[in-house]
């Protein structure tokens, strides 16, 4: 065997010691390094689990704030409504004794004036008695005078007991109804407060016809989506839902309050909401239907059954009344979503999402035809 041969059979035998060396020797240099990047994942995970526990107890804390204000607040409004009450109830009390008095002094004089005509009847009645006792004794007396002065007395009775001469004082009692009716008006107007407060948040939108899918007809002024069986020869536009029959306001709102009415008036099948303009748009996704996705929150009714949704979680609402008119409000300080009855402004659902982090659009679905039973359109009202 050549030398060199040999060493290289040297080398490949000492390689095994080598590795085996290298082996034994590893754990000595790299346990502390593990060791300490060990330690600094504990110490990482320490502080990520104490942070999510100072989050939780502020979300606690939180939470029960929110329903002490709340609760503070409703306790404040039940006594404005208990004072309210108790004005009412003692301005009604101080209006029935007022026509009370009247009535008893009515009453009382034309009690006085009974008791005259009785005692006059009994009179009568006493002279009647005489003058057939004397009539039938045939003593008939020729005294004029005594049948003159019972006239006189029946003439002036009768005259001085008119039933007329005590009445009410009809034309105060009719101010005091005018006056009570006119703060019934006036009651009348300003309830329900939440109608009031609310429609005061009116914002004015209008349909974006190229969001609309082909089978709808939006109006010229952007009111009104109507479902047509028939496929519109429209561009097919990035942002024109093609697949679910929804369609956008133009408008888009990022902060402060805003109210919408929408008339769905003898409608089946109808879909109304909010959402983001990133809603998807396109194809047989779920999300681009109004609520089964993030980027929208709707209420839904179809066959008497009113469904709320939002991140594809449906809220059946136990409401079988069916309203010619839904309200939509919107929060962004509160970041809540709220559906409404808009007849007399009946809650329905609402939707806390915190914050918003995209504009706010309108979005409407007014759904096919339903075997003719839906063929009216929806109509974005004007809120006065």
């Amino acid at each position: 065997m050549s030398k060199m041969n040999y060493s290289a059979l040297e080398q490949n035998r000492n390689e095994p010691d080598m590795l085996a060396t290298t082996t034994h020797t590893i754990p000595h240099i790299d346990f502390p390094f593990q060791k300490e990047t060990l330690e600094r994942r504990r110490e990482c995970l320490t502080r990520q689990r104490d942070a999510v526990k100072h989050r939780l107890k502020n979300l606690a804390t939180r939470q029960s704030n929110i329903t002490r204000r709340s609760l503070a607040i409703k306790e404040s409004i039940i006594r404005k409504y208990e004072e309210l009450q108790k004005v009412l109830e003692e301005d009604l009390r101080l209006t029935l004794a007022f026509l009370d008095v009247q009535e008893r002094a009515a009453v009382y004089a034309l009690d006085g004036l009974m008791e005259s005509n009785c005692s006059l009847i009994q009179e009568i009645e006493q002279d009647l008695a005489r003058t057939t006792a004397q009539m039938a004794q045939e003593d008939m007396p020729t005294e004029e005078m005594q049948e003159t002065e019972i006239v006189k007395r029946i003439s002036h009775l009768l005259n001085s007991t008119d039933p007329s001469s005590v009445s009410l004082d009809e034309a105060m009692a009719d101010q005091i109804l005018s006056l009570t009716d006119r703060m019934f008006q006036l009651i009348r107007s300003q309830t329900p407060i939440t109608k009031q407060l609310i429609k005061a948040y009116s914002s004015q939108v209008s349909l974006d016809p190229e969001t609309a899918h082909p089978k709808l007809l939006i109006s010229p002024g952007g009111d009104r989506a109507t479902y047509t069986q028939a496929w519109q020869e429209v561009a097919d536009l990035p942002g024109r839902f093609d697949s679910t029959l929804n369609a956008i306001s133009l408008q888009g709102f990022s902060d402060g309050r805003h109210y919408w009415e929408v008339d769905v008036t003898g409608k089946t099948y109808w879909e109304l909401g909010l959402t983001y303009p990133t809603i998807a748009r396109k194809g047989n996704s779920e999300d681009c239907w109004l609520g089964r996705g993030k980027e929208s929150w709707c209420v839904e009714f179809f066959d008497g059954e009113y469904t709320a949704w939002h991140g594809g979680v449906p809220h059946q609402l136990p409401v079988t009344r069916r309203f010619r008119h839904i309200g939509i409000l919107c929060s962004f300080p509160a970041g809540m979503v709220t559906f409404l009855g808009a007849d007399d402004m009946t809650p329905l659902f609402c939707f806390c999402a915190g914050s918003f982090t995209h504009p706010l659009h309108l979005a409407v679905c007014p759904g096919h035809d339903h075997n003719g039973a839906n063929v009216n359109p929806i109509v974005i009202c004007s809120v006065t």
